[in-house]
């Protein structure tokens, strides 16, 4: 199975790189399930339904969440009735929506999506270590699903990096979203699951991580707010990670995908 993960769409920039290049990607790297983290979607901070609509009919599959999921309210209500929007598992119990799913690729098989944050430098939200452990148990991988992703929105590499080993030969991919800087370290863990600690973004790179340069710097030069962050509109570049599994569900290869904008592109050769 080849599934793509494209991590955190930034604003209208990023939205439209969605638009322009997904379903380009979608023909020319063969894939079967595509997962989006729209979490910053809506003006740098949470996600509309007619933006969630919008990345469904480019091509993607399911798309995930993070700390600003329910930055516009009415994500609220919309959540209950889209289930390929998952928020992260670990909010506290009555929050709307659902952390994990199990979808159906167009092909039949199923892929087992959770989000998940974790808790360095983050919301105090449960434990995403204890939170992961009835998932997996609930739907294997190669038994109840045919694919398991993981978006582990965090902040903190090494937490990233604890949570896939705990993860390791359980799921397809645990990739790490929230930073907006896609990493170097794509890798096949001791078990067969992939991992990336950081997907990157979907958004202009002449910015600060994804926002207007202007209001962040003076921020970080008079610590005095002068305006409201907004993000930078800018040329975004589409980062993401694909993944090809065996029957198993376990990882074959694993690859970053850039594309358009600032940064050096990047494409698999598989």
């Amino acid at each position: 199975m080849r599934i793509l993960f494209v991590g955190d769409v930034m604003g209208r920039s990023g939205r439209e790189a969605i638009s322009r290049h997904l379903p380009e990607l979608k023909k020319r790297l063969r894939t079967d399930f595509i997962i989006v983290n729209g979490e910053n979607a809506a003006g740098g901070f949470g996600i509309t339904e007619a933006i969630c609509d919008e990345f469904l009919n480019a091509g993607a599959d399911a798309v995930t969440l993070g700390n600003h999921a329910f930055k516009q309210r009415e994500a609220l209500v919309f959540i209950e009735r889209q289930p390929r929007l998952i928020r992260p598992l670990n909010f506290p119990p009555g929050t709307p929506g659902r952390g994990a799913n199990l979808i159906e690729a167009e092909d039949g098989r199923r892929v087992l999506v959770i989000n998940i944050m974790g808790q360095v430098s983050m919301d105090l939200l449960d434990s995403p270590f204890r939170m992961i452990e009835p998932e997996l148990a609930a739907c294997p991988l190669g038994e109840a699903c045919d694919a398991l992703v993981i978006d582990f929105h965090a902040e903190a590499t090494s937490e990233k990096y604890a949570f896939g080993h705990v993860c390791d030969g359980r799921a397809s991919l645990v990739v790490g979203t929230h930073t907006h800087v896609p990493t170097a370290d794509y890798q096949i863990l001791p078990h067969g699951t992939a991992f990336l600690s950081d997907a990157g973004m979907t958004g202009s790179f002449d910015s600060v991580i994804g926002m207007d340069k202007d209001e962040p710097i003076n921020r970080f030069i008079r610590k005095i707010p002068s305006g409201r962050y907004e993000p930078a509109t800018g040329e975004a570049t589409l980062c993401g990670v694909l993944v090809e599994t065996a029957a198993s569900g376990l990882a074959l290869r694993i690859a970053p995908v850039r594309i358009g904008g600032r940064l050096a592109p990047a494409m698999p050769d598989f």
